[in-house]
């Protein structure tokens, strides 16, 4: 009896050093930090403004906020329901991870910036083609300058499964001559995964897994395909706020995690810097001053870069629809990560730099 105790004990006291092992073996990217008393009130007089300011029937739901110092994960909550291990949709988010793969695609040598869009699908050109879609590039689908005047549509009357996304876009007018006119374009993303797959014959999630997500610690994550198997570039991937706010970090440090370039570094610098003009989705550029909105008074007209957007106070994020965002401040060393279910923007951006930025 003795024996078959001791027996017992000595399973038990491996099977929890096993399990103390694997925890010792847990890797946190992300350590954390102590959050000072003035972020914390901080903090708190902004989740308190998100509920008291707005006039119904707009609202601010806040879902999430993770703020990040010096690498340090100072402050993290979740709210209404949502949770630390619970993806979220990051809607128009999922471009600045379409532009990184573009970017890896361009530093690989399978593309170039200056490529023409036709090049990559021969097979399915108009039998007719203009000049503006001839001279359209790789650069212009980036910039949301390719020269449309209207952004394209897949559901013109038709079932959206029975439409080739990629045909569908090349056969819309080109109004504009390509680089000249900015038009927030979401099947422009769209192409940027489909010239992806193409070069690389891995769809953007795929190509990005052993290049981003592995390298990142994320758990490969779900995003939504076009009835041709393709990633939808622009919308449908989901992520943890943690998943986001290593995304920030990652390119706060221009593009390297643990002393290694998993980004090149003039990428992010491209991806981050003001290339062109731009103006809120579905405001006309030539309509800011008519609507009255300048860059003292919108966080939308401060500039694009390569599927992220210009900030003041010299930042730069990935933004997503209803107040996804993933804000990098290079001069304060800081990542900011919010996801929300908002139907207000440039005031609940109002609230970020009255309540947060100064305590970054």
């Amino acid at each position: 009896m003795k024996k078959v105790f001791v027996t017992l004990l000595c399973t038990a006291s491996l099977l929890l050093a096993g399990c103390s092992s694997t925890k010792k073996q847990e890797i946190i990217d992300l350590p954390r930090g102590e959050a000072s008393a003035d972020l914390v009130a901080a903090v708190d007089s902004f989740v308190k403004a998100t509920q008291t300011r707005p006039v119904k029937p707009d609202s601010i739901q806040l879902h999430s906020i993770m703020v990040l110092k010096h690498g340090n994960v100072l402050l993290e909550r979740w709210y209404n329901g949502e949770a630390a291990d619970k993806p979220h949709a990051m809607y128009s988010v999922s471009k600045t991870f379409t532009a990184t793969a573009v970017g890896m695609a361009i530093n690989e040598g399978k593309m170039a910036l200056s490529d023409k869009v036709i090049s990559f699908f021969p097979d399915k050109v108009p039998t007719e083609i203009s000049d503006n879609l001839a001279a359209m590039t790789v650069r212009d689908l980036l910039t949301m300058t390719c020269g449309h005047d209207s952004e394209p549509t897949y559901r013109r009357g038709e079932s959206a499964d029975s439409l080739d996304w990629v045909k569908e876009f090349l056969a819309w007018p080109v109004d504009h001559k390509p680089g000249e006119y900015y038009l927030y374009n979401s099947i422009g993303t769209y192409m940027l995964s489909a010239i992806v797959q193409k070069v690389t014959g891995e769809k953007v999630l795929d190509y990005l897994d052993t290049r981003l997500f592995q390298p990142l610690h994320i758990t490969k994550p779900e995003w939504e395909e076009s009835p041709q198997g393709i990633n939808c570039g622009g919308w449908g991937l989901k992520l943890k706020t943690e998943d986001m706010a290593k995304m920030g970090q990652c390119m706060l440090q221009k593009g390297k995690w643990n002393d290694k370039q998993i980004i090149p570094e003039s990428w992010v610098k491209e991806m981050s810097s003001y290339q062109v003009p731009s103006a809120p989705s579905g405001t006309r550029f030539e309509d800011l001053e008519k609507v009255g909105l300048n860059k003292d008074n919108n966080e939308w007209v401060q500039g694009y870069g390569y599927q992220m957007w210009i900030c003041r106070h010299n930042a730069y994020r990935a933004d997503g629809f209803a107040g996804q965002y993933i804000m990098v401040f290079p001069d304060k060393d800081a990542v900011l990560v919010l996801t929300t279910s908002s139907s207000l923007y440039q005031p609940y951006m109002d609230l970020i730099w009255e309540f947060l930025l100064p305590v970054l």
